[in-house]
């Protein structure tokens, strides 16, 4: 699927900055990688803010197995002040990092938020204080094999996609160095939109079957995936973002572009028995569709079997970090 924005590759020069401090909240399926890859640049003092000690990131990749040391702080108290935060927790886990967010953020801090759904400032905003937000979506597939451990599938032309503004720019220059792949964009209310709307198919439909992406090849999945994402472009559109009128099926072809063995963030969290960031998936596709006046119905069921789901995991925001 074409993206608007221009490519960063590995190597590319985006303006040479000075080494930086940078706190990565969260070492799970996300934060494990892109802390590993920086800590192996070393173009900056990089540490991790984690519930539990842990010495070592190790990430699993097409390229081999990179093992790194990591300086990793358990209690807010001891965090300093740094030049970059990156957000690395699920959604729903937000709030509970607001005492690391209050120690690590100053004025001239930026905040790359790499987490699902749209809207990504206003969910970080009450916590910041002065701080600048730097919105980011993922692509890799990360998943969590143990405590710091994690294996990285690509899965397409880019690994992180940002606006390519002066805080898009900034953040691609801190990755130079590794292997992540970065898009600046242009349009980055239409590409966070374009994310969700696999997102709004893969994860609650994995979660609820408890089977990885290969269930999304069933005909009759096909078919539900459809009609959900059919309700979604007409929210993204109504919300500014420009899809094409064959979106849906652009991006269910996507999808199926994805390895079958590979699973979703939601799927690998009730496998855990951990609650699950529904609420910034379907939840916020249901919350856009009724700012705009829209229907939508079959996103709105899906999230009511989700909500059920995650009631009986527990109470949101209490997942593990690290």
């Amino acid at each position: 699927m074409a993206q608007e924005g221009r490519s960063i590759q590995p190597g590319d020069a985006v303006g040479k900055s000075a080494r930086a401090t940078v706190a990565v909240i969260g070492l799970g399926s996300i934060g494990a990688v892109i802390a590993g890859l920086l800590r192996a640049a070393d173009r900056h003092e990089v540490f991790a803010c984690a519930r539990s000690p842990i010495e070592r990131v190790t990430v699993e990749r097409s390229e081999g197995v990179l093992q790194v040391s990591i300086r990793a702080l358990v209690e807010p108290a001891d965090a300093p002040t740094v030049d970059w935060v990156l957000m690395c927790t699920k959604a729903h886990q937000t709030p509970s990092s607001a005492p690391w967010l209050a120690r690590l953020c100053g004025p001239q801090t930026r905040v790359a938020v790499l987490q699902n759904g749209i809207r990504h400032a206003d969910r970080v905003a009450p916590y910041i204080g002065g701080a600048t937000v730097v919105p980011a979506l993922v692509y890799y597939n990360g998943e969590r094999l143990a405590a710091g451990h994690v294996r990285c599938r690509r899965t397409g032309d880019f690994d992180l996609a940002v606006a390519d503004v002066a805080g898009g720019r900034a953040f691609a220059d801190v990755l130079e160095g590794t292997s992540l792949r970065v898009l600046l964009s242009e349009d980055f209310n239409t590409l966070a939109w374009r994310k969700l709307l696999i997102n709004a198919v893969a994860n609650p439909i994995t979660a609820l079957t408890l089977q990885r992406q290969a269930v999304l090849r069933r005909d009759d999945v096909k078919a539900l995936c459809l009609a959900i994402l059919e309700e979604a472009v007409t929210v993204a559109r109504a919300d500014g973002a420009r899809l094409d009128t064959d979106e849906p099926a652009r991006s269910l072809a996507n999808l199926m572009t994805y390895p079958a063995e590979a699973g979703t963030s939601m799927y690998f969290d009730r496998l855990a028995g951990r609650p699950f960031e529904v609420e910034a998936v379907t939840g916020a596709i249901v919350a856009a569709g009724e700012r705009h006046q829209i229907a939508t119905p079959l996103n709105r069921m899906l999230l009511t079997l989700l909500r059920a789901v995650n009631d009986a995991a527990g109470t949101p925001g209490t997942a593990s970090q690290a």
